[in-house]
């Protein structure tokens, strides 16, 4: 069994030179494929005397094989129609191919089989001696019998020479199977290929269909009654002739008959003569059918690409008519699309290509084609080649043909790009005109400054000639970047010092603009609010102990804090909170981080954030209550009065909740706001009440809450007194205020909700890394590193809830000899968090938080 196994299977034995020469034993263009796990590197060992059916001498003993099959293909026909008995030197040859196909039956014995249920090869020579004699074995042996010797022992009747040779035509399963590997093989090409292969089949059919036609007027009584005997003159005894003469007027009856434009001058006569016909003729019509569908399919295959190049630019004609576009977009156009139908039918599928490859391969690939070009580039000078490796692996090469605009000015950044080869203009619109201001050639950037600095692009870029680009996105090249913290420092230098090299005043006025940015921002790599954006805990706690203020704003005036109460992060609120982070900040907008927590709905953060201060009185309730009746959400409006807000204050437009309910019609909400003591009678920004809202909007049972009320009997003209009066034709209208002067003919109304100021700093590479401009500065790590562990000591027992914030000492004995200095008693434990006695000093973390008790 074990043995069995052992010939089943097959022992794997790197041996890369003996591979080198002999062959792999795998092929993509043959069935067998290698075990899961087995490497490519790797070979069969079969037994001792046996031959893998894929081993290169093997293979070419089956080529030299093909060719004595070719020979046998046609000496088997013409055999039996124009011989009679056998004759010299054609026996002679039959017999010297009959012996090599006698040793390949040797042979085969000692070839090793493919099992198909397992694909392993099987070298057990008794498994294949049995497979071979159990199916083509009978058939080889009787093809190679010598014709001389069955026809000599053959009984009269039967004795036709070159009968039993059409049995050799068995062989033919060889060109067959030739020609399917050659069609799978990458060296040959296709086209080519399959014509060799039609060509024989038609070849051959005619062949055989003319020996056997010549067959049955050669054995007809009356020779003069048979087709061929026909064309002869009288008395003259067509089988006398020459066998050349003879072979070549079947030859010519075949292809005429086959072609069906037959002439008439051969044709069939006797019974048996038009038997035959009629079946060729069928079969005519199936080969032609055959040969005619291939070389439709090759010729279609081929002229495809030109047929939807050509639909395509005729569909981009009539689409640019039809919209009169300008001529120059119309060339544009046309121009894209030629290159693209060059560099796919030219076999230039350069991108394609890559697309289909798996990772590894399409890095290795990019990194051999860019690598040397990329690193050349300004802005990556002096980067790591981590980074380099990675953004070659994202990069995509693309073509652009002349005068084609690759980015627009004032265009969103998305990418910028790489000149690989030709080069690109760089135009301005100034009074209408575009203007040209620069030029980029190979290995120079476009767009970067753009992207760089999340702002509109600062120039149109159009190409002057045929241009390679090699096209990088924005969000891949940020999230490479901040991976490698140390090497965005180093491209942002590379960017100012380019600018500062670059005399232009263009560039000038935009370093001006990137230098007043940097100095709003921090100098810092990080930033207290890009770690409580990610929630990194640990993070936060190591900037927090640098040294840096927690208090610190952004250009919106939030702080970490209302990041992380709106993140819900209840271990970054705890830990800027002990830090001293103001718990009542208000950013530019008068939103608290209480607020923020609340909007969010993190009741731990709300109740950690209540019980350190928090209130939302610091900030701005108007607008607290206008949000939280803008989402419908009464709950939050509840949670606002039950945190000491009053939800009847306004906002800073002087609008407030009720009126933003009565719109909504909420009438739960209004009922709600009613009972807090909401006013019904107080004007909104535009000097409507909120009776008056509600007759607009038509809510008619908010009007009947109104109108049980005390009051109902108030002013309704006191809108049109205070100057404002109603645009709509019916009451259901929305409400339109007039414009203010200031605002022009299309100024926007006061009711438009308020815009959050774009944030480009914030949106930039500068305010994405928070990198300082200057080089030298220690990397946040070295210093996380070199700063030394602090730690907060109370003392429940001695009244000491807070705590002080201490470095950590070196022993367990130096902090209880602290805490005894510190509280004047003597301490025998040291408790951390939870109550859980602390034994070591090593196990006391930075940042933690340590009680001293004195009893055990």
């Amino acid at each position: 069994m074990e043995d069995s196994f052992t010939n089943r299977r097959a022992s794997w034995q790197p041996d890369i030179d003996q591979l080198s020469r002999d062959g792999s034993h795998y092929s993509l263009s043959t069935t067998i494929l290698p075990a899961l796990g087995a490497g490519s590197n790797r070979r069969i060992k079969l037994r001792s005397f046996v031959l893998s059916p894929y081993d290169r001498r093997y293979r070419v003993w089956e080529a030299f094989l093909v060719i004595l099959v070719i020979y046998t293909a046609w000496a088997s026909p013409f055999e039996l129609g124009f011989l009679d008995r056998p004759r010299r030197p054609m026996s002679i040859l039959d017999n010297v191919v009959n012996g090599f196909f006698a040793i390949d039956i040797i042979l085969t014995f000692f070839v090793a089989y493919l099992d198909r249920s397992t694909y392993l090869l099987i070298d057990n020579r008794g498994k294949i001696a049995r497979k071979y004699a159990t199916s083509w074995l009978a058939f080889d042996v009787i093809s190679t019998i010598p014709s001389e010797l069955i026809w000599y022992i053959s009984p009269r009747p039967l004795r036709e020479y070159g009968l039993f040779n059409m049995l050799r035509l068995w062989r033919l399963r060889r060109v067959s199977a030739l020609f399917a590997r050659m069609e799978k093989n990458r060296n040959f090409n296709y086209f080519w290929v399959r014509c060799a292969k039609l060509i024989c089949v038609t070849v051959f059919s005619v062949h055989c269909a003319g020996c056997f036609n010549y067959l049955l007027a050669a054995h007809n009584d009356d020779p003069t009654n048979t087709w061929i005997g026909k064309s002869m003159p009288p008395g003259v005894d067509f089988r006398q002739l020459s066998l050349w003469f003879r072979y070549v007027t079947s030859m010519y009856w075949s292809i005429t008959t086959l072609s069906t434009v037959g002439y008439g001058d051969l044709h069939a006569v006797n019974a048996k003569e038009m038997v035959f016909t009629v079946f060729y003729m069928l079969f005519n019509l199936g080969l032609t059918a055959y040969l005619i569908g291939n070389m439709t399919n090759l010729v279609v295959h081929g002229t495809s690409k030109t047929r939807h190049y050509r639909d395509t630019i005729q569909a981009a004609t009539s689409f640019s008519q039809r919209n009169q576009l300008p001529s120059r977009l119309q060339e544009q156009m046309l121009s894209h699309l030629s290159l693209k139908f060059r560099t796919n039918s030219e076999g230039l599928q350069q991108q394609e290509t890559l697309d289909s490859l798996p990772k590894a391969i399409r890095s290795s690939i990019s990194h051999y084609l860019f690598y040397s070009l990329v690193d050349k580039v300004y802005l990556f000078r002096g980067v790591s080649n981590d980074l380099l490796f990675q953004l070659v692996s994202e990069m995509r090469a693309e073509y652009f043909p002349p005068k084609e605009d690759v980015i627009l000015q004032n265009e969103t950044p998305t990418d910028f790009y790489i000149l690989a080869t030709g080069a690109v203009e760089l135009l301005v619109m100034k009074n209408g005109v575009q203007q040209v201001i620069g030029e980029a050639r190979t290995g120079e950037l476009c767009g970067e400054i753009g992207v760089l600095c999340y702002r509109p692009q600062l120039f149109t870029v159009r190409t002057k000639r045929l241009t390679q680009l090699l096209r990088l996105n924005r969000t891949t090249f940020l999230n490479i970047v901040q991976a490698n913290v140390g090497d965005g420092t180093i491209i942002m230098n590379n960017l100012l010092q380019h600018l500062k090299e670059v005399k232009n005043p263009i560039m000038e006025g935009i370093l001006v603009e990137i230098e007043n940015m940097i100095a709003r921002g921090r100098m810092d790599l990080l930033t207290l609010c890009f770690a409580a954006l990610r929630g990194d805990d640990l993070l936060l706690h190591h900037l927090l102990k640098r040294g840096i203020d927690p208090n610190e704003t952004d250009n919106n005036g939030r702080t970490a804090l209302h990041i992380a109460a709106s993140q819900g992060n209840e271990n970054c609120v705890r830990l800027l909170l002990d830090s001293g982070a103001d718990p009542n900040c208000r950013d530019s907008e008068g939103s608290v981080p209480l607020w923020e927590a609340m909007l969010g709905g993190h009741k731990p953060v709300i109740k950690l954030l209540s019980d350190n201060g928090a209130k939302l009185s610091t900030g701005d309730i108007g607008l607290f209550s206008c949000t939280a009746a803008e989402q419908n959400n009464l709950d939050l409006l509840k949670e606002i009065v039950r945190h000491g807000g009053d939800v009847t204050w306004p906002n800073h437009e002087g609008r407030r909740a009720l009126h933003v309910a009565v719109c909504e019609g909420n009438i739960e909400m209004v009922k709600f706001l009613l009972d807090q003591g909401a006013n019904i009678d107080v004007a909104d920004e535009n000097g409507f009440t909120s009776r008056d809202l509600a007759e607009q909007q038509g809510h008619d049972d908010i009007k009947e809450l109104f109108a049980s009320l005390k009051g109902i009997a108030a002013n309704v003209d006191e809108a049109r007194v205070s100057g404002v009066r109603f645009l709509g034709r019916y009451k259901s209208d929305p409400i339109m205020s007039p414009m203010s002067q200031d605002e022009g003919s299309w100024g926007r109304s006061r009711t438009t909700a308020r815009r959050r100021r774009t944030n480009s700093y914030h949106n930039s590479l500068f305010g994405i890394m928070k990198a300082a401009a200057q080089t030298g500065d220690d990397t946040l790590l070295s210093s996380v590193e070199e700063a030394p562990a602090r730690i907060t000591v109370t003392c429940p027992e001695k009244g000491d809830v807070g705590g002080k914030l201490v470095v950590r000492p070196g022993s367990l004995e130096e902090l209880k000899e602290m805490g005894a200095k510190r509280y004047g008693a003597s301490f025998v434990r040291v408790l951390g968090k939870g109550g859980a006695e602390i034994d070591d000093i090593q196990v006391v973390r930075d940042g933690d938080r340590l009680a001293f008790a004195a009893t055990e």
